[in-house]
């Protein structure tokens, strides 16, 4: 075939020629810019992301189609105009189907069901059937060089475009009242407000130029994609679309550079275009250094959100924590109270039985009920012990029970504690000789004032300290020392004070276990090897009776086999 050259001359409408209308330098060419540059750049940035697959998309398309209307303007062949206007009409129907994909999973935040690709592909496909036949073009109007076009350019494809601009519109409204997120909502509305000014500014142009034959006035409408990239560089930036972080400052930069770079298109004096390069080398230099530093500005804004998001994790799991602790406290308090009453109820029942044992061993023993043999008076001597172990117990545990309720009663009085001392020792004497060991007591060189005390308990806790002595030591001895205390040692009382200290020479308590020997149910490790039967209550009791005294308690040792001192001490008035 004989190819067929239109008559006007090419230079007229040729791209970059002086005749070109000026609009499509800003309409057009910096729109395929802007939204190559967007979205490449957030494609690079969630490359598994389909919203940011989708948008890459869009914007090829549509640099694609800009660069086929290019084409357009440059030839005079009208084989040439016949393709690649059948072209731009099949991609501007790409674009509304892959908008209308972006808008669903912008909105839904998921790819859609099977059955909506499957309608888009149909779509696409039937129309793709039909460009190659003369019900898409014509043919060629040789006067302007312009394709002659047939139904489907002029009325399917278009009516296929407002069919899915109206899809869109239905389905913003739709998520929009279902939503009650107020970000989520202003984000709706903004990204649909973007797209239809975009696809419903494509359309008007294109429409206007097809019923018109004015595709100079067309142009204006290739101004809505760069308003669809600034609402959604608006979007990233604002509301973190796509989930990432774009700066203003990479947006205002690269708005700056490609305003600046257009103005080639048109500059026809040397000069002037010596000057808009060294603007142009200037901004790009100096947009560089300060996008630089906002992303270092940001990027630490974005450590520090995480800080602090981690910091409020680990206050919240804080915070479960000691709720949980405070509920869980509550209840070891509710048991603790409920085990002390029963311990103090148990013990109460538990007295009068073995105390009437005691005095009925007692008095058999004595031979209050005839006279026993040396075996049976054995037999009842270690009968009278275990008893006289179970009295001692419940007593504890009774003085336990009244200490933890704060029920435990002292009744003070003017006490002279050297005689009080001397009952105890003459009390337990007895006892020592039995085991060979000596027993003697040393009273102040002074005579002491009278303690203001409850003297029953403190005679407790001083036989207690004196028998334990006894029992854990043996070989050598025990002694009680009674003096006025003028030292000045971390341990001692404030102020004018009495000390009253139990030495022995017997196993000694080892320096790891001192800080624990006073507290319930402690007892050492070797003490079991002379003394079975004690319940590591003693000490916490006498503790408590002496604090409640306004005195203090405490051990010193030099270690196993070495000997103890427990030494007490009591305010004077």
């Amino acid at each position: 075939m004989e190819t067929i050259f239109c008559p006007w001359a090419p230079a007229k409408y040729l791209i970059f020629s002086s005749n070109v209308p000026q609009i499509l330098y800003y309409a057009l060419i910096p729109g395929m810019i802007v939204s190559m540059f967007l979205g490449l750049f957030i494609f690079l940035n969630k490359k598994n992301d389909l919203a940011a697959k989708l948008l890459l998309f869009i914007s090829t398309c549509f640099f694609v189609w800009g660069a086929f209307s290019l084409m357009l303007f440059a030839t005079n062949n009208p084989q040439t105009v016949m393709l690649f206007w059948s072209l731009t009409i099949l991609v501007e129907i790409l674009i509304y189907a892959g908008s209308l994909y972006l808008t669903y999973v912008f909105f839904d935040k998921k790819d859609i069901s099977l059955f909506k690709k499957t309608i888009l592909v149909l779509i696409i496909a039937s129309f793709s059937i039909v460009i190659p036949s003369k019900y898409n073009l014509v043919g060629v109007n040789i006067a302007d060089c312009t394709a002659i076009e047939g139904p489907v350019a002029l009325y399917f494809s278009y009516a296929i475009e407002i069919l899915f601009a109206c899809w869109i519109f239905i389905l913003a409204i739709s998520r929009y009242i279902k939503t009650t997120d107020k970000y989520e909502k202003k984000q709706i509305l903004l990204f649909t407000a973007g797209i239809l000014i975009f696809l419903l500014a494509f359309s008007s142009g294109n429409i206007i130029g097809s019923f018109t034959d004015n595709w100079v006035v067309s142009q204006y409408g290739y101004f809505g994609m760069p308003i669809f990239m600034g609402f959604l560089a608006y979007l990233i930036v604002k509301y973190k679309a796509f989930n990432i972080r774009l700066i203003a400052t990479q947006v205002l930069v690269v708005s700056l550079v490609i305003l600046i770079a257009s103005q080639f298109a048109f500059i026809r004096n040397d000069t002037n275009k010596i000057l808009t390069a060294i603007t142009l080398f200037i901004a790009m230099v100096f947009g560089w250094i300060l996008v630089r530093s906002a992303k270092k500005e940001v990027k630490q804004k974005e450590e520090l959100e995480i800080a602090n998001k981690e910091i409020n994790e680990r206050k919240e799991q804080l915070q479960k924590m000691a709720d949980f602790l405070a509920i869980a406290n509550d209840k070891l308090k509710v048991l603790d109270s409920a085990k002390t009453e029963f311990i103090s109820m148990a013990s109460h029942q538990l007295r009068t039985p073995v105390t009437g044992i005691k005095g009925y061993l007692s008095m058999l023993i004595e031979g209050s009920y005839g006279e026993v043999n040396p075996e049976q008076r054995i037999a009842l001597q270690k009968t009278f012990d275990s008893n006289e172990r179970m009295v001692n117990l419940i007593e504890d545990l009774l003085n336990v029970s009244r200490i933890e309720s704060g029920r435990l009663e002292y009744e003070f009085s003017n006490v002279k504690i050297e005689d009080l001392c001397r009952e105890v020792v003459d009390t337990l004497y007895p006892k020592a000789k039995n085991q060979g060991l000596y027993l003697d007591y040393k009273k102040s060189n002074i005579d002491l004032p009278e303690l203001r005390i409850d003297g029953g308990k403190v005679k407790e806790v001083i036989s207690n300290l004196l028998d334990n002595a006894i029992k854990y030591t043996p070989r050598g001895g025990v002694s009680l020392v009674v003096a006025l205390c003028d030292k000045n040692e971390p341990n001692c009382l404030s102020g004018k004070h009495v000390r009253i200290t139990v030495s022995d020479t017997g196993i000694g308590v080892p320096k790891e276990e001192m800080p624990y020997l006073f507290e319930k149910f402690s007892r050492g490790k070797d003490i079991n090897r002379l003394n079975t039967g004690g319940t590591g209550l003693g000490l916490f009791v006498g503790r408590k009776m002496i604090e409640g005294n306004g005195g203090k308690v405490w051990v010193e040792s030099g270690g196993k086999d070495k000997g103890s001192r427990f030494i007490i001490e009591l305010p004077m008035q």
